[in-house]
């Protein structure tokens, strides 16, 4: 496999600028904390997912790029912040999504509907997309979360459940397609996200995209996993383009309504071009 299959450049002008706007307003943006490949793609465009709740998560999975350790508490000012931002740099779909804070009694979901609130207060007409962590099962904090009723309400199920232990030891698949089914379950439409190449198996993805479809997941985001750095969990394999496309003609043939599934394809990438919402039926 060449090596310019897992590289992708990056135009380190678009990534600056609105670096630079955001961090001058206090903000974070998962496309960073994440090293996301596609920033700087996202950021010429003046779009970026925003990361709440702080840039520390309270977990350690060893396939992500987000810090761990002790967050800071919760900066109340945040979400009038991420309204502004929304409004000032013209963003008609937004995308909120949090670090894990396990710390918090509700995981940081009354935190999320604060920031849903103040950017539809501040920017009528907006789109919003909320990517969630699993609020460990909490019902309660589930239920605020499900109540900002976003256009889209995200949450990733990452990988399959025989590597759990190894990707995501602090996580459950069950308890992620209990979350996504409650959300189904209160009229909101949901989405997930897989990422490929740590070594799971052809009829492990489709087992997983079944349960998707019995939690009433809707939209599907199928990527390449690659290591943050050489200390993170090392990639098993990498998928050709024609893996991904076979994968996507079964997702829909599943029962899904969009699905992006590709290389650099992350959870929150174009997400207003596959967006399943009320308004918009695909």
């Amino acid at each position: 496999m060449s090596k310019s299959f897992i590289k992708k450049r990056i135009n380190l002008s678009d990534v600056t600028g609105l670096k630079k706007q955001l961090h001058s307003r206090g903000l974070n943006t998962v496309c960073e904390s994440a090293l996301c490949p596609n920033i700087g793609e996202c950021f010429a465009k003046k779009t970026a997912t925003f990361l709440i709740c702080g840039k520390i998560c309270t977990r350690g999975c060893s396939f992500c790029g987000v810090t761990a350790g002790r967050p800071a508490p919760l900066d109340e000012a945040e979400p009038e912040r991420v309204s502004q931002a929304v409004k000032i740099f013209g963003i008609k779909y937004a995308v909120i999504t949090s670090v894990t804070r396990d710390d918090l009694s509700d995981g940081g979901a009354g935190h999320f509907a604060g920031t849903v609130k103040a950017v539809r207060a501040g920017n009528p007409g907006v789109k919003i997309e909320i990517l969630v962590p699993d609020f460990k099962g909490d019902a309660k904090a589930a239920i605020t979360a499900f109540g900002c009723n976003p256009d889209v309400f995200a949450h990733n199920i990452e990988t399959v459940p025989s590597l759990y232990q190894k990707v995501r030891r602090n996580a459950d698949y069950k308890r992620s397609l209990n979350l996504l089914a409650g959300a189904a379950n209160a009229g909101l439409t949901t989405k997930s996200g897989l990422m490929l190449g740590l070594g799971e198996t052809e009829p492990e993805i489709l087992s997983v995209m079944k349960g998707l479809i019995s939690a009433n997941c809707k939209i599907l985001t199928l990527g390449q996993y690659l290591a943050p750095s050489k200390s993170h969990y090392p990639v098993q394999r990498l998928l050709k383009d024609g893996e991904f496309t076979k994968l996507k003609e079964t997702a829909l043939n599943l029962g899904f309504k969009a699905c992006a599934s590709g290389s650099y394809v992350r959870s929150s990438y174009n997400a207003q071009d596959m967006a399943v919402t009320r308004n918009n039926p695909i």
